[in-house]
């Protein structure tokens, strides 16, 4: 084959394909390789490599003497497995590997190289974004696991291990099943039907099992995986943690049905004192006023709950919150083991600690500089029994408002049946004293 023939059929090779000199020299390159280099580098002129420029594969600069082509050459010994990077005119760059082969004659001297040039761009870019997915889904919170078309597990990530306590080879090979809970086993066959049919399920929330037979909330996403020919062949699942929101919305919904409980039982309290109110004031202005001042304990009371998530509030917080109003802290004392009240005690020790604040306010302590208030509580009866007791000693003559007023209905009748207990009001010249006494079941939260 003579070389004209010869150069032809280099010249129309898909691969890109030039010979120097033994100097490095261009001396014939075919059009693939014009093609590689964006350019076409001068035949005599040009040594090495026609690249505009090139670079090693982390980026930095390579000079054309440093390239597999020139150390072939140089060192008379064939390089090859080194990439390296090749940047056209344009600013485009194209990942290669040089084949470089030394050329001689019959005499066995070296008279130039033949160098191939294999764009492995698209092959490096795979392999670049193959690494950047294993890295994100090994990295990811998620438990992201592949299982073939039999649930057998495949894959298994730190997140799966985090979520579920298995490790990735105590739980590869297993059955996808060992995660579902017995009386949700119907749940696998028919998202096995969805993926071989290619349908992808979406923010599927079920219940898994947890190595240590916990079970947990989660969230599925299940997506088909396909071969090369587009065939479904297994899945893919990402699984989310959602039982702290699970948990989260059951306790809001608690917390709304008791809202909604307390709410109808404020309306039944402020219906009752419109009522009374009513029929104890004589113009339509004290009544107004009355009814306001009630109306707004009522808020104080459940002022407290709502910023304990109802769960209620220490007898405390409750006489301090009823006072406020009067200013006068100062004058009381308050003495008692620290019992934290169910939210109906809340409500109705709150209306008979206004009730007294307010008849004080009017003819007593507060309204004077003189006297003290002192409010003790304890617990007798093996922990059975509450007891209380609001003393008010030392102030102005005593006088209470209507001998039958609301006031008077509040404590001696409405706040100790609505606690399944008794209560008494006691007076004498210069001395009153309110004593409740109820179960503990009615009055404290149970201790967890």
């Amino acid at each position: 084959m003579d070389s004209f023939s010869r150069d032809s059929i280099i010249m129309s090779l898909p691969a890109a394909v030039y010979t120097t000199d033994t100097s490095g020299i261009i001396t014939f390159y075919n059009k693939a390789a014009a093609e590689l280099w964006g350019r076409e580098p001068k035949i005599g002129e040009d040594e090495w490599c026609g690249s505009w420029k090139l670079y090693w594969p982390d980026g930095t600069p390579m000079r054309h003497d440093e390239c597999p082509m020139a150390i072939t050459l140089r060192e008379k010994q064939e390089v090859r497995g080194l990439e390296a990077i090749a940047e056209r005119p344009d600013g485009s760059r194209v990942t290669f590997l040089p084949y470089p082969v030394l050329l001689r004659n019959r005499l066995g001297e070296i008279v130039g190289a033949l160098n191939m040039l294999l764009d492995v761009t698209s092959q490096t870019e795979e392999e670049e974004s193959a690494q950047r997915l294993a890295a994100i889904v090994e990295s990811s919170d998620d438990a992201i696991i592949s299982k073939d078309l039999t649930g057998t597990i495949k894959s298994w990530n730190k997140g799966a291990e985090r979520i579920f306590g298995y490790a990735a080879d105590e739980i590869i090979g297993r059955p996808i099943t060992v995660l579902i809970p017995f009386d949700r086993s119907n749940e696998e066959p028919g998202i096995v039907e969805r993926i071989r049919a290619g349908e992808r399920i979406d923010h599927y929330e079920t219940i898994r099992l947890r190595k240590d037979g916990s079970r947990i909330h989660v969230s599925l996403t299940v997506s088909p995986v396909k071969n090369s020919a587009g065939r479904v062949i297994g899945a893919s699942k990402i699984a989310r943690d959602i039982t702290d929101k699970k948990e989260t919305e059951e306790r809001i919904l608690m917390l709304m049905r008791e809202v909604n409980h307390r709410v109808k039982n404020q309306y039944a309290v402020i219906l009752s004192m419109i009522r009374e109110t009513s029929n104890r004031t004589s113009n339509t202005a004290e009544f107004e006023q009355q009814i306001r001042e009630r109306i707004m304990a009522l808020a104080r009371s459940h002022d407290l709950l709502v910023h304990a998530e109802w769960r209620g509030a220490t007898i405390s917080e409750l006489i301090l919150a009823q006072i406020k109003p009067f200013g006068n802290e100062a004058s009381i004392t308050l003495t008692g083991p620290p019992i934290v009240l169910q939210p109906n005690a809340v409500q109705y020790l709150g209306i008979a600690f206004h009730e007294l604040a307010t008849n004080s306010a009017k003819y007593g302590v507060f309204s004077a500089e003189c006297g003290n208030i002192t409010v003790d509580w304890h617990v007798g009866e093996e922990g059975r029994s509450f007891y209380l007791a609001w003393t008010e000693s030392g102030g102005p003559p005593v006088k209470l408002g209507r001998k039958q007023g609301f006031g008077k209905t509040v404590l001696e009748r409405v706040t100790p049946l609505s606690l399944g207990g008794e209560g008494i009001l006691g007076t004498s010249p210069n001395r009153i004293v309110w004593t409740v006494r109820a179960p503990m079941e009615n009055i404290a939260v149970p201790l967890a």
